[in-house]
């Protein structure tokens, strides 16, 4: 097995698709169900490879795991170990929420150091800040990159995060989903897979409600499932195939989405001169004649996400203009950059004088005047066949994306990587006229 994509691209894309549950509210769900008393069944749980390195690890914590095609059965009753395996936990970023159902269930864990894409730091000391707010205490062992943590009693207290963070926000509601004491976080992170998951607790038992971006929590005894949860679908999987729809010059309706979660993804497809319908659970998105050039920044929810702009980025190579990505919330997200270049790009860095202590970054900018967070693409440069790898998730649909456009046959390698976040992706493009095979 080569792990890689041949790619004949030059071809019109257009028909319909259906997307699969969402990958980062599948995730979540699946550690929030190990807080539970009964059995919990999800189903729309995407067929990738985070959710099968997921359940097989909380497998090796000694929970009882059936899974049928999209349909996942969990019962946290036999969970026996509270050290997840490095090798598993290590690929997840997931994997890092465990701290929650862990502490309740042993008052004690040891966690490794996240996994998952490598788009930057990341912030781990808003996490690690929350927990100990909330009467949970740590120590980082050096030695073998693992976190210490224990909890005494019921969870108690409040924390406000200095920046967002979707991570931190929902291990500290799964902190304080169960005891005897309210918990209050501030400033928030807003992703609707925040909401979702406070409603599958709710649900469940829990008492937690959300004004804004302050959430209040009264711990319950014990949650428990009444029926199955359906994990919503991946909108990060809709702004791919819509990207892919329009850079090839074509068209594509996407079916089973929830049209308010991509607002201000479609605000700026429109501005870009894409014809976008909103239907009730569906929506289309045609070329008709031009991409427009449109500069972006990214911004967490509601604003134009992280996930989106590497999508972004290849479209606008096919715009008729000079427009910027200015990258905001990781500090490591243009691994896709020297790729697309080699299929015939035109784009270049953008230097920031100001990043050392700007305000306007969601990570750690001290010490970070080098740092390349904006480029610069001029579009119209016809794109060429080359041998290009993925570094990561979403650069990975941006690469597979440049391959479709540009003429002749091209070999996208680290398929596996890609394969992390979207489920029958072949099959997907190849049901809208893309030829590529999996070898």
């Amino acid at each position: 097995m080569e792990d890689a994509y041949i790619v004949n691209g030059g071809n019109v894309l257009k028909g319909e698709v259906v997307l699969s549950g969402a990958k980062n509210l599948a995730l979540k769900t699946v550690i929030a169900s190990l807080l539970f008393e009964s059995k919990v069944t999800l189903t729309n749980v995407p067929k990738i490879n985070d959710v099968h390195e997921l359940l097989h690890l909380i497998k090796k914590l000694g929970a009882t795991v059936e899974q049928t095609e999209n349909t996942v059965t969990i019962d946290p009753s036999t969970l026996s170990s509270c050290k997840p395996d490095l090798l598993h936990a290590s690929k997840l970023r997931a994997s890092f929420l465990l701290f929650a159902p862990l502490l309740h269930k042993f008052r004690e864990c040891r966690i490794p150091n996240p996994g998952g894409c490598r788009i930057g730091m990341r912030p781990i000391d808003r996490i690690i800040s929350g927990m100990e707010a909330l009467g949970v205490t740590t120590e980082y062992q050096s030695k073998d990159g693992y976190y210490d943590a224990r909890l005494a009693q019921s969870p108690k207290g409040s924390y406000k995060f200095s920046k967002p963070t979707h991570t931190g926000t929902e291990l500290l509601i799964m902190l304080g989903a169960l005891g005897e004491n309210e918990i209050r976080i501030e400033n928030s992170a807003l992703e609707p897979e925040i909401d979702e998951l406070i409603l599958f607790l709710n649900k469940a038992g829990a008492k937690i409600t959300k004004v804004g971006a302050t959430i209040t929590i009264q711990g319950v005894k014990s949650l428990n499932q009444t029926k199955p949860f359906r994990i919503f679908s991946d909108r990060n999987e809709a702004v791919t195939f819509a990207t892919l729809a329009v850079a090839t010059k074509g068209s594509v309706e996407i079916h089973n989405l929830i049209p308010d979660q991509l607002h201000t993804f479609n605000e700026f497809m429109t501005k870009a001169g894409v014809k976008v319908l909103i239907r009730s659970n569906s929506i289309i998105y045609e070329y008709v004649g031009t991409v427009k050039p449109v500069s972006i920044t990214t911004e967490p929810h509601p604003g134009f996400m992280t996930d989106w702009q590497p999508n972004w980025a290849v479209l606008m190579t096919q715009s008729t203009g000079v427009a910027t990505v200015h990258e905001t919330v990781f500090e490591n997200r243009f691994s896709y950059v020297d790729e697309l270049l080699k299929l015939g790009a035109q784009m270049e860095y953008v230097e920031e004088s100001d990043i050392d202590n700007n305000t306007n970054y969601h990570f750690n900018t001290k010490g970070s005047k080098a740092m390349k967070q904006k480029i610069r693409i001029t579009g119209g440069a016809p794109l060429h066949s080359a041998a290009i790898k993925i570094a990561d998730l979403r650069a990975g649909a941006t690469l597979l994306i440049a391959a479709l456009i540009a003429d002749g046959e091209s070999v996208v390698t680290n398929a596996n990587i890609l394969e992390r976040g979207y489920e029958n992706i072949v099959e997907k493009i190849s049901s809208l006229g893309g030829k590529l095979k999996r070898v």
